[in-house]
């Protein structure tokens, strides 16, 4: 299934209100403590599809507001504590992991979902003591997080969200492999959603052999206006 950001696409910049979806009073205060009020066009997509629960690959450029298109459905849906890893993100680099987990954390307004970052180049003790202490949702670049899943410090075996940021960068940077190995210890039937800028073979091949069915939203470039 293909869809396209200009189905739903005011060419006057209008678009839907985060308001006028079916989130909690909690989060809706979370967003607009970040000054957040209306929707990107990826966001009003990716929010309305989640409610159907699809694996999604979505072809998107940086900058479009992707992370809170995946993030508010999840932290809508993790609100309380729990005993096991609920969601993972990767990203690419640790700059993009530390950005998102900040993002993550404006959103949440209650106690939880608690969100732990793991990257290179931190200590190992203290990413594991953050993991020891409890945390729903985990965002982290794919060495560090192979590396927490070898030393049985991360278990993915309960998570319901697996996020994919990047995937071309995951590429160019040589973490396909890694990656591979990640979802061979994730959960089988948690929802996984991709976002790429381009769909590349290696991703696509990853997206058939781990995702099975999946629906795919592709960005189009906006028509001149007269």
């Amino acid at each position: 299934v293909l869809w396209s950001y200009l189905d739903n696409f005011n060419y006057k910049g209008i678009y839907m209100k985060f308001s006028e979806f079916n989130l909690d009073s909690k989060l809706l205060d979370g967003i607009q403590s970040t000054g957040y009020e209306n929707c990107t066009p990826v966001q009003e997509k990716v929010i309305a599809e989640s409610a159907d629960g699809s694996d999604l690959y979505v072809q998107s450029q940086t900058g479009t507001g992707k992370t809170a298109a995946f993030g508010l459905p999840i932290i809508q849906n993790i609100h309380e504590k729990c005993e096991n890893v609920q969601a993972l993100i990767l990203e690419p680099t640790r700059e993009l992991a530390m950005q998102t987990c900040t993002e993550f954390q404006s959103f949440t307004q209650g106690a939880y979902p608690r969100t732990t970052v793991l990257y290179g180049g931190a200590s190992y003790s203290t990413q594991i003591k953050d993991l020891k202490s409890g945390c729903e949702i985990v965002v982290g670049t794919p060495g560090r997080v192979k590396d927490h899943i070898e030393k049985k410090t991360l278990d993915l075996s309960k998570i319901k969200y697996f996020i994919l940021d990047e995937g071309d960068e995951m590429l160019d940077m040589g973490f396909i492999e890694d990656i591979e190995e990640i979802f061979k210890h994730a959960n089988p039937d948690c929802r996984i959603l991709l976002f790429s800028t381009t769909m590349p073979s290696p991703i696509l091949k990853i997206a058939s052999e781990f995702m099975g069915e999946y629906e795919i939203i592709e960005e189009e470039k906006r028509p001149e206006e007269p």
